[in-house]
C-alpha cells in the first residue's frame, strides 16, 4: 500500500523503492544516535547503585552457629543457599574478617538456625560477636550439635552441616557444608527474611563479625 504498513499497522520491512534488500538490512541494523552507549570493560559503577541493586536480591535471614576449641559464636547471616541435592549441600557466605569465619574454618562445621519472622530482634544483637555464658549465646539458649556447632533452642528449624569445601572469593569465603542433621520445631511460623527488617547487607564491602 501507499504507506507501506502491514494490516496490523506496523511499518513494512520491505525495502523502500530504489534500495536493495541488502541496503535496507544494513540501514535497519545501523544504530541511531539515541542508542545506549556500549558497555566498556572496566567501567566503574557507583557504590550507591551497586548497593541498591544487590539489596533487592531476596535473602533469608538466619543465625549461623559455629564453634572451635571451646569457643562458640552466633552470627546474623543472609547469604545462605542450597547448592546441591546429591549430596545435600548448603552454602554460607562469611566475611573473611569475622569471628565466625575463623570458627568455621577451625571447627569444620556450622549450623543454620531459621528464626520466626515476627521475632527479628535477635538479628540486631547477633550482628556483633556473641557472648557465651551459662549455656547461652547473647542470652539465647543453645546446645551443641553432633559436630559441636551450637544449635539455638528458639530456632523454628535448623540445619547442621560439615564443611566439604571452602572458597575464598575476596572479601568473603563460601563455606559449603553437607547436611548431617536437621529438625523443624515449628512448621506453622514463617522463617525470617531480610525484608522483615530494616537491615541491609550486600553491595560494596562493609564490616562483619
Amino acid at each position: 500500500t501507499g504507506d507501506r504498513c502491514s494490516s496490523r499497522g506496523w511499518p513494512s520491512l520491505l525495502p523502500p523503492a530504489g534500495l536493495t534488500s541488502a541496503d535496507h538490512s544494513l540501514r535497519l541494523a545501523t544504530p541511531t544516535n539515541d542508542a545506549a552507549p556500549p558497555y566498556a570493560p572496566g567501567m566503574a559503577l557507583e557504590d550507591e547503585l551497586v548497593n541498591r541493586v544487590t539489596w533487592k536480591i531476596p535473602n533469608a535471614l538466619a543465625l549461623v552457629g559455629s564453634a572451635a576449641n571451646g569457643e562458640r559464636n552466633g552470627m546474623t547471616t543472609s547469604w545462605i543457599t542450597q547448592l546441591s541435592m546429591e549430596p545435600v549441600l548448603i552454602g554460607v557466605g562469611i566475611d573473611n574478617s569475622a569471628v565466625t569465619h575463623r570458627l568455621i574454618r577451625e571447627g569444620g562445621s556450622f549450623t543454620v538456625n531459621l528464626w520466626d519472622s515476627e521475632e527479628t530482634r535477635p538479628f540486631v544483637k547477633f550482628s556483633k560477636p556473641a557472648v557465651f555464658e551459662d549455656g547461652a549465646l547473647n542470652g539465647r539458649a543453645v546446645r551443641d550439635g553432633a559436630t559441636g556447632a551450637p544449635i539455638f533452642d528458639e530456632a523454628i528449624a535448623w540445619m547442621e552441616c560439615e564443611v566439604r569445601q571452602a572458597h575464598d572469593l575476596g572479601s568473603h569465603t563460601l563455606f559449603i557444608g553437607e547436611l548431617v542433621d536437621a529438625a523443624i520445631l515449628d512448621d506453622e511460623k514463617r522463617p525470617a527474611a531480610m525484608t522483615d527488617t530494616r537491615m541491609k547487607y550486600g553491595g560494596v564491602r562493609r564490616g562483619g563479625h
